[in-house]
C-alpha cells in the first residue's frame, strides 16, 4: 500500500503538482534503508536535496573599501547631468515650437483678416466706379447741350 502511494507522489512530483509536505514525505521515504529496487534510481535524487542544504560556504569574501572621488561616481552624477540637460532641453525645445506655431497661426489670421478687408474695398470701389460712370455720361451730355448754343 505505501509503495502504490510513494508511486503516486512520483508521478505528481514529476509534473509539479506535490506539496511542500508532500515532497517532505518522498524525502524522509528515499532517507531509509529498504527501498525497493525499482525505485532505487530517484535515491541521488532526494539525497542531494538533503546534502544541499547541509552545504555552507566557508571562503572568505574580500570587499574593497569604497574610496571617495572614484569614476563610478563621476560617471553616475555625469549621467544624472545629462538627464537632466536633456528633459531641459526638450522643455526649451518645446516652449520653442509652440511659440512659432503661436506666431504661424497669428500671422495666418492676420492675411484672412485682411483679405476678407480687401475683398470688401475691392467691392465697394466696384459699386463707385459704376456711380462714376453714370456721372461721366452725364458731364458728356452736359458738354453737348452747352457746345450746341
Amino acid at each position: 500500500m505505501e509503495l502504490d502511494k510513494i508511486e503516486k507522489l512520483l508521478e505528481k512530483y514529476f509534473e509539479a503538482d506535490t506539496t511542500v509536505a508532500e515532497e517532505k514525505l518522498l524525502r524522509t521515504y528515499f532517507s531509509k534503508k529498504d527501498i525497493p529496487e525499482n525505485l532505487q534510481q530517484y535515491i541521488p535524487l532526494f539525497s542531494f536535496m538533503d546534502g544541499a542544504k547541509k552545504e555552507q560556504f566557508s571562503k572568505e569574501v574580500l570587499l574593497e573599501p569604497e574610496t571617495k572621488g572614484t569614476s563610478k561616481n563621476f560617471y553616475k552624477w555625469m549621467s544624472i547631468a545629462a538627464a537632466v540637460m536633456l528633459m531641459f532641453g526638450v522643455y526649451l525645445g518645446k516652449n520653442y515650437y509652440d511659440e512659432k506655431e503661436l506666431e504661424q497661426q497669428q500671422a495666418l489670421y492676420a492675411y484672412n483678416e485682411t483679405k476678407k478687408a480687401l475683398d470688401m474695398l475691392s467691392h465697394n470701389m466696384e459699386r463707385g466706379t459704376e456711380k462714376i460712370g453714370y456721372l461721366n455720361e452725364f458731364v458728356v451730355a452736359k458738354q453737348k447741350i452747352y457746345n450746341k448754343n
